[in-house]
């Protein structure tokens, strides 16, 4: 009898082990799976890019829920698994949180998340009366409340809501805010986020340009400004070497000292200068941060290089729009931001015709990595060649190369810069 008692504890004590193994097995593997914007933010294995899934002329037109998925397994095997989103006004943002959740639940290892954008105006933005750029609009609550439900509702995809795109730089004359308007939201949702009415390690931060966080005039160092730093999870910061090679191009233009290199000697210096110059953009914020007293993260939230423009960049003008820069410049600010534990949330995946619908060559409608007709562009051509894009499709075609994957075709329209000497 003691031995069978014996036996049995032991059998008892064997189960109960094995379950505990288990148990500690299964949370461990929960906990794996579990990413907060702490985790993922940074981290060389989650490469962000800024996405939006428009295929026609106008957002009247809003993908479908398939079309998003396709997008996204595009996406996934690019290795990107955050995406940024910019307003919850329309169904986009809503449809790719659900399509990204029909995809987990079709297959558990799918991971993809979100920085989801609230779209912030002043009042009488894009109507036909003088922007008030001291009064928010009235619609601003109406967002703010519909990222939040968002938020609530799919918070394992969801790591970070952004107050804001671009909202305080004044270049945006037709919209933007006093930073006092941006504050007041962001401190709304983190009092939410205190009080238990949002995932308490979601992230808020506002997305902007450099300028508007204090790297550029000194018109933009205010107490509000101060404030916003210290109420944000991390900064949110925009550079566009590409827009400067215009508007700022003392960077862009071969140097005197330059010109004796050869053609392409001279497009590779100017690129890196533009990585340069981007750089500069993070070490001038970061600098003003620092003044103040605040210590936070700075993660990239847009930057891009177009390839195509018949006007201010192309071949009339600055002469920086083609893919082999824009490959140049993905690269380059892939390689400096992982290697200092930056996010950079490219922009971005797919050219989108309906930002300047009346332009077709207009610049804003070529950023995309993957244009309209589901060719990828010449930074993603290794990745056609190493079949990475295998079975894949968008808009019902495979992924192939731009210029048929002609390299000297696509060499041949690229412009080399202008020379700092001429006038």
């Amino acid at each position: 009898m003691k031995k069978y008692f014996k036996l049995c504890l032991t059998v008892f004590l064997a189960i109960t082990l094995f379950s505990c193994v288990q148990k500690n097995k299964e949370s461990k593997q929960v906990k794996k799976t579990e990413k907060s914007a702490a985790d993922i933010l940074g981290n060389p294995e989650y490469l962000a890019i800024s996405y939006g899934g428009y295929r026609e002329k106008t957002r009247d037109t809003q993908p479908t829920i398939n079309e998003l998925k396709d997008d996204l397994r595009i996406l996934e095997a690019m290795k990107v698994k955050v995406l940024r989103t910019y307003n919850v006004q329309l169904k986009h943002a809503s449809n790719l949180l659900e399509a990204i959740s029909q995809l987990k639940k079709e297959d558990p290892n799918f991971e993809m998340y979100l920085m989801l954008g609230a779209w912030i105006d002043c009042e009488n933005a894009w109507t036909d009366k003088a922007p008030n750029h001291n009064v928010e609009s009235e619609a601003n609550a109406a967002e703010i409340q519909r990222a939040v439900d968002l938020a609530n509702k799919y918070p394992n995809i969801v790591k970070v809501l952004a107050v804001g795109n671009e909202a305080m730089v004044k270049w945006a004359e037709s919209y933007y805010v006093q930073p006092a308007v941006i504050l007041k939201w962001v401190n709304h949702l983190q009092a939410l986020k205190n009080s238990g009415k949002l995932p308490e390690k979601l992230w808020i931060t506002s997305s902007d340009d450099f300028a508007s966080w204090g790297g550029g005039d000194s018109s933009y160092h205010t107490e509000d400004l101060e404030k916003l730093f210290k109420a944000v999870d991390y900064v949110s910061m925009h550079t566009y070497p590409y827009h400067n090679s215009h508007y700022n191009p003392a960077f862009w233009k071969v140097p005197e000292e330059e010109e004796g290199l050869t053609d392409m000697e001279k497009i590779n210096a100017a690129m890196l200068r533009a990585k340069d110059f981007a750089v500069s953009h993070y070490n001038a914020v970061a600098k003003y941060m620092k003044s103040i007293g605040v210590n936070k993260p700075i993660h990239i939230g847009e930057t891009g290089w177009a390839t195509v423009s018949k006007g201010y960049y192309g071949p009339k003008g600055s002469k920086a729009t083609d893919e082999y820069k824009q490959k140049l410049y993905y690269n380059a600010m892939r390689a400096w931001t992982n290697e200092v534990g930056m996010s950079c949330f490219y922009f971005e995946a797919f050219d989108e015709q309906w930002k300047d619908a009346h332009h077709p060559a207009g610049s804003e409608n070529h950023f995309g990595l993957i244009n309209l007709d589901g060719q990828a562009k010449f930074t993603l051509w290794d990745l056609v060649d190493n079949g990475t894009f295998k079975g894949l499709t968008r808009n019902g075609n495979p992924i192939t190369k731009t210029y048929n994957g002609d390299e000297k075709a696509l060499m041949e329209d690229v412009l080399v810069p202008p020379l700092a000497t001429e006038k």
